[in-house]
């Protein structure tokens, strides 16, 4: 370890974390490039993913419109055929230029929250005795940035007309502010998620949450395409929450979201659902469908496995008796398990034919064997299935995809590049 740049490297985190504590995102910037020469790190850039992680739009902290083109640096930088994008995409420190002897490095770092990929850092580390160790420094400053950017989006309008490249309806609105990360962590799985057409999405939702070593997970597809739709979503995971919070298990949880969704509709909407939850201490998978799709299983990363269980009970809201078997599995370490929604498997390309389960799953096979994170890998699910379907979805599609490790941790090399160590 160096010790020189450690005494900076401290005074870079806590000077940064002090000074924005009462700051907006907007200040940001000339925040952390303030804080950042204390170990020799300049001209530090802040670019965040667009809502489909299709580019990379720069925070200049000077509000959304100047951010547009501003200066001699470009606003946005493609995720696809950019070094930017590489960084992005495979959670590497990569070099942005090279660097002549003795002179200072340009690097693109990427910018995590855990696992969920927030965008990426260019950063000028300058050489000599005052830049230290510039790869820790470069880490740990792009930690700190991406705890002080999650700590400040959710009340910034700024940061959500820089992430969006075109006009949302309102049932997309509620549903972005309502579901959770589209990727989280933990030392033994990693859960991500898609959801789209990601402006115009209404009656799709997912949800995860934690218990201990439990983890709790679910789909809804709510009946329509409008704000109805949106609101029956809505209404679904937060009942499934509240019921969840209060210790209720799978079924008792799914008769409360029938009693929440009849009480307000009547039986005029309803929602299919699947809720599940995994041990994650001993891979034991318990779930029960409500007129849904079953969970698959990809397991060594080629076989696929259908998980039936026997009579389904109906949709949610309907205001039928239903009776939900509860399912059980034993996941082995490494599966990845597959929850998602019609809109993935039965829409219907241009000549007609639908996208179909087998599809669906070869594609993540093949992806599996590159080695890609789990979100890369929805990432490029999505842009294949909208590509198959000429670039328009005409029914909400949505994947979770939880990977298991085992009930021991991920090796540290595994965990490090989870957390942006590469």
């Amino acid at each position: 370890m160096d010790t020189e740049s450690a005494p900076g490297r401290e005074r870079m985190l806590t000077g940064l974390l002090r000074a924005a504590r009462l700051a907006t995102l907007e200040q940001l910037p000339k925040l952390v490039n303030a804080h950042a020469a204390a170990v020799g790190l300049t001209d530090v850039q802040i670019y965040v993913s667009d809502l489909q992680d299709e580019v990379l739009c720069l925070l200049t902290g000077r509000g959304y419109d100047a951010g547009r083109g501003a200066g001699d640096r470009p606003a946005e930088l493609q995720v696809e055929g950019t070094v930017a994008g590489r960084a992005f995409q495979l959670g590497q420190i990569t070099p942005a230029a090279p660097a002549a002897p003795g002179g200072a490095g340009e690097y693109w770092m990427p910018l995590l929250n855990g696992a969920e990929r927030l965008g990426v850092l260019r950063v000028t580390a300058l050489p000599g005795p005052g830049g230290g160790e510039p790869a820790r420094n470069m880490r740990d400053l792009a930690d700190m940035v991406a705890l002080l950017v999650v700590s400040k989006r959710g009340v910034s309008d700024a940061y959500a007309r820089l992430v969006r490249r075109r006009q949302m309806n309102v049932p997309a609105e509620m549903q972005w502010r309502l579901i959770p990360p589209t990727t989280f962590a933990t030392d033994r799985l990693v859960i991500g998620a898609v959801i789209e057409p990601a402006y115009e999405v209404s009656g799709d939702a997912f949800d995860y949450g934690f218990t201990g070593d439990i983890v709790h997970m679910g789909v809804f597809d709510a009946m329509g395409h409008d704000a109805a739709a949106g609101l029956t979503a809505n209404l679904a995971v937060a009942a499934g929450r509240n019921h969840r919070r209060q210790s209720e298990g799978l079924a008792g949880t799914a008769a409360r979201i029938e009693e929440v969704l009849y009480a307000r509709f009547h039986g005029d909407r309803f929602a299919t659902g699947l809720l599940a939850e995994l041990d994650c201490g001993t891979g034991l998978l318990g779930w029960i469908s409500r007129g849904h799709h079953p969970p698959v299983i990809i397991r060594s990363g080629r076989t696929v496995i259908l998980l039936e269980c026997p009579d389904p009970a109906p949709p949610m809201g309907m205001g039928l008796e239903a009776d939900p078997l509860l399912c059980r599995e034993q996941l082995e370490p490494g599966d990845r398990l597959l929850l998602y929604t019609d809109g993935i498997t039965e829409a219907r390309g241009s000549e007609g034919r639908e996208f179909g389960l087998d599809r669906f799953t070869d594609f993540l096979i093949r992806h599996h064997a590159d080695g890609l994170p789990v979100q890369e890998t929805l990432r490029r699910l999505i842009r294949h299935h909208l590509d198959y379907h000429g670039g328009w979805l005409n029914d909400d599609a949505t994947v979770l995809l939880l990977e298991w490790h085992g009930p021991t941790p991920y090796p540290e090399e595994r965990a490090g590049a989870l957390a942006g160590r590469p």
